[in-house]
């Protein structure tokens, strides 16, 4: 039983990393597409190959991050909690792709882990143990703080970048900025692999150490490789529906705004991962930076009724996928 929980566990971790990728290509694709920098099929091959390079780089991270989270229970009732986890984490990615709305893929499965956690406590069995650090620092201060930061940074951010075109034309501008905007969506595909490869990764050593197959110190190969390699064929595969989202429905963006969200979100997951070990929400930030750079240009080309709605899925999507992560464990509780 132990072994066919840990393969379930691996095979949900790889349908988790594949819509991780096939979902948030938007975040790296969206601007460039729609101001025409890119093609959407170039777009979407270059965000994939740096998806594969920075959640190559990302091990590392997944190591320390790992120390940080929870302690899961050994032997079965741990896997147990993993695969339920990870089963609600996808099943709300899947809905929340349909509606076409962006939400953090991390707070999802911390969601249904910790939703599993909780109806573990129903049946008599001991709470997982560091839980509620876990929760407010990769759910609720992320949550509060990390959206309003990347909405401050870009709204003050068009101000320089305005000064600094004041006495150029914009049809000149707006043709040397799409040409930086190929590398931005590189900077944030290369982010988001930095941030959210670290996921995939560090559940699928918390799963080792479960089954009690983790080596001290040590990072099999092919828990490197796979989920770096997932994400980039769901990369590949492409969510257009939150792509259209951000880049057309939300709000309608000139080129240098656009590459203003770009480099702001980009800064933001790469100080998150490598200077503070911070798991950032790669939605949440280039969404929030794409909002601010666009209300700069003018309050009308923002979608604000769109917004709100958008804000109520990220509240919703930790309570939501704890729910499902709950029952899903209630439901296969007896086998474990």
């Amino acid at each position: 039983m132990q072994l066919f929980l840990l393969g379930l566990v691996c095979t949900l971790a790889a349908v988790f990393a594949f819509l991780n990728g096939f979902r948030d290509v938007s975040s790296a694709v969206a601007v460039a597409v729609r101001t025409r920098s890119l093609t959407p099929t170039v777009a979407v091959i270059l965000a994939a190959l740096f998806n594969l390079v920075g959640a190559l780089l990302s091990v590392s991270l997944a190591v320390a991050l790992k120390d940080r989270l929870f302690a899961v229970p050994p032997g079965p009732p741990g896997l147990g909690l993993l695969a339920a986890g990870l089963a609600g984490a996808c099943i709300w990615g899947v809905y929340q792709w349909r509606r076409g709305y962006p939400s953090s893929s991390t707070h999802a499965l911390i969601g249904g882990i910790a939703g599993a956690a909780g109806a573990s406590l129903l049946r008599g069995e001991a709470p997982l143990r560091g839980m509620d650090s876990t929760i407010l620092w990769l759910v609720a201060v992320p949550l509060l703080i990390s959206p309003v930061i990347a909405f401050a940074l870009s709204f003050l951010a068009v101000y320089p970048a305005v000064w600094a075109t004041r006495h150029s034309q914009p049809s000149f501008v707006n043709r040397r900025v799409r040409r930086g905007q190929a590398v931005g969506s590189a900077a944030v595909a290369f982010g988001h692999g930095l941030q959210d490869g670290q996921r995939t990764t560090m559940v699928i050593l918390l799963a080792l150490a479960a089954a009690g197959l983790l080596s001290e110190g040590r990072v099999p190969v092919w828990a490197q490789l796979f989920p770096a390699v997932l994400l980039a064929a769901g990369t590949l595969a492409g969510g257009w529906r939150i792509s259209h989202t951000l880049g057309s429905r939300l709000t309608k963006i000139d080129p240098m705004r656009g590459l203003v969200a770009q480099l702001v979100s980009f800064v933001l997951l790469f100080v998150g991962a490598i200077g503070l070990h911070l798991p950032l929400s790669t939605t949440h930030t280039v969404t929030s930076s794409i909002v601010g750079a666009g209300i700069n240009q003018r309050i009308s080309a923002t979608n604000g009724r769109l917004w709100l709605r958008i804000l109520g899925a990220w509240i919703a999507t930790p309570l939501a996928s704890a729910l499902l992560g709950g029952i899903l464990f209630l439901a296969v509780s007896p086998l474990l």
